[in-house]
């Protein structure tokens, strides 16, 4: 498919970018994030969106389970023994 480019979608998207990649219309986004039903903040008088947040947000109102990472404590040492 040589001559197609894909769109990689960046971490801070504006109204048409998220709208985009959400898959519903500009007007649709525009009231979510005006309800506070999205996570949106306002840059200027401009609506943005973070990928990252909209991820999280898709996940949770899917009920995908994101699984805690796991912190793997540093082996201990064993005490060395005195020489004889």
């Amino acid at each position: 498919m040589a001559g197609i480019a894909q769109v990689v979608p960046r971490e801070v998207m504006d109204i048409r970018q998220a709208s985009e990649y959400l898959g519903i219309s500009g007007d649709t986004l525009y009231r979510y994030a005006s309800e506070g039903f999205v996570p949106a903040f306002k840059l200027g008088n401009r609506w943005r969106f973070k990928k990252s947040l909209l991820d999280a947000w898709m996940d949770e109102k899917s009920g995908v389970k994101v699984a805690a990472p796991v912190v793997v404590a540093p082996k201990q040492k064993k005490p060395v023994g005195r020489a004889r």
